[in-house]
Formats: C-alpha cells, sequence, structure tokens
C-alpha cells in the first residue's frame, strides 16, 4: 500500500475522534506511518467533527487535500453530503443511515436535505456509496455508543491490515467491561460491508 486517505466525519458525540485514533494506531502497529488531524466545531453541541487519517510507507502531512480521500466514512448522512467534495472520484463512501439534524435545522433556519439529495451529492464523485444502518445495529447489541467501531469494522474491509491488529487496538482503547461488546461490533461492521459487495 503506498497510501491510503481517510476522513472520519461525523458530530458531536458520536466516537469520532476515537475511531480516527484506532485507525491511527493499528496502522502503525503494521509498520505503516501515520499521519491525522482533528477539526472539532461546535463538537459538543453537536456540530461537525472531521478526523484526517493517512497512512502510508511515508507520509508528510495530515491534512488530506480536497478531491484525494481515499475513503469517507460518515457517522451521520448529511455530514456525508457536507464533506463529498474530499472523495477522490470513484472512492468509498460508508454512509451511517441515521439523521441527527444540525441546531439551524431544529430552530428552522435550513432543511435537512432528503435521502434522494443526499445520494445525487454522493453521486457527483462516485458510485461506490454503501448506506448501513449502523445505529440500529449499535442498539440491537445493547450499546449505541458501538456505533464508532461498528462502522470501523465496516471501513476495515479497505485496509489491509490483519483483524487482530484491530481487535488489539480497540482493547488498547476501551475499559476491559467494555471492550468485548464492541469486538463483537467491530466483526458485524466487517460482515454488514462484505454483504454490500463493496470490498
Amino acid at each position: 500500500m503506498k497510501k491510503l486517505d481517510i476522513l472520519v466525519v461525523g458530530v458531536g458525540g458520536q466516537g469520532v475522534i476515537l475511531a480516527s485514533d484506532i485507525i491511527g494506531e493499528t496502522a502503525l502497529s503494521a509498520q505503516y506511518d501515520v499521519k491525522k488531524a482533528d477539526t472539532l466545531g461546535m463538537a459538543q453541541r453537536g456540530g461537525s467533527v472531521i478526523s484526517h487519517v493517512r497512512i502510508g510507507r511515508q507520509v508528510y502531512s495530515p491534512l488530506i487535500k480536497k478531491g484525494e480521500a481515499d475513503i469517507l466514512i460518515a457517522f451521520e448522512k448529511l455530514e456525508a453530503a457536507r464533506w463529498n467534495d474530499y472523495l477522490q472520484p470513484g472512492g468509498v463512501v460508508i454512509v451511517n443511515n441515521h439523521a441527527l439534524p444540525p441546531s439551524s435545522v431544529n430552530v428552522g433556519n435550513e432543511q435537512y436535505l432528503n435521502d434522494q439529495e443526499i445520494t445525487s451529492i454522493l453521486k457527483q464523485r462516485t458510485d461506490r456509496i454503501c448506506f448501513i444502518n449502523g445505529t440500529r445495529h449499535a442498539r440491537e447489541l445493547g450499546n449505541v455508543r458501538t456505533l464508532n467501531i461498528f462502522m470501523l469494522g465496516s471501513a476495515s474491509i479497505f485496509m489491509p491490515i490483519e483483524i487482530q491488529a484491530w481487535e488489539d487496538s480497540i482493547c488498547r482503547h476501551l475499559s476491559p467491561n467494555i471492550c468485548q461488546i464492541n469486538i463483537v461490533a467491530f466483526r458485524k461492521g466487517r460482515e454488514e460491508m462484505r454483504n454490500a459487495h463493496l470490498g
């Protein structure tokens, strides 16, 4: 692998930064160079959270340029549309099919895009789009906070790193009492993406 640029986006409280931290640490354990940068808007108020993760044999800058991301992982579907211009043509978009409207929508200043509009925006860059019901799967596991690890499992299909390295990294970042449920979420995410036939 020469280079892999991954943009992880969502809103405050969804675990975007933890997921990108795990991507970075797992890639380091697999002997790749890693650079990472995070941007938190009004994250505690449900604002956008964006994390750039760049992996390769040698990486010089932590920021992904517009039009160069190989993978866009969106924990919220409007955020997928918002950051779509970072994706390279033909890249992969993995979208949690869940809406968390920003405050501007809740107070009536803006309208939330419908699914057709979001898909149309994404298709301007790629046809490799997968909407997955990550929030629903996380709830079915009994802990909605496993969403980020479920999404990570889905994206891991596109990264040439052994499963054991991923699971070891997950357990290093999480307390022992929630490690196992997150490993289950990770594996279910991988299974979901394999069934989507994008890998």
